[in-house]
């Protein structure tokens, strides 16, 4: 069983309380509109971002192959037993 009082809750008095100041709401006229952007400077910068992503994976393909070093005999060997092995798995 529970013991003890109960608690109730006070009321705080009116003089208490806070007042809203009225400055806060503003009428829409008086209010500037933000801009929406058009949709032509949307496109124009899809397809500019298309077009440098297009050139930067160019240039990491051109690299990557250009950077191609020679397998030595050793590593040629290594590379095709690898190949066997996995193909037989």
């Amino acid at each position: 069983m529970a013991q003890g009082k109960i608690k109730v809750k006070t009321k705080v008095p009116n003089a208490k309380t806070k007042k809203q100041k009225g400055g806060a709401n503003t009428k829409r006229a008086n209010r500037p509109v933000p801009k929406k952007k058009s949709e032509e400077t949307q496109r124009i910068k899809q397809i500019i971002s298309k077009t440098v992503n297009k050139a930067v994976e160019e240039e990491m393909r051109k690299r990557s192959e250009s950077g191609q070093k020679s397998l030595s005999n050793a590593q040629k060997a290594v590379a095709a037993h690898n190949s066997k092995a996995g193909s037989s798995k």
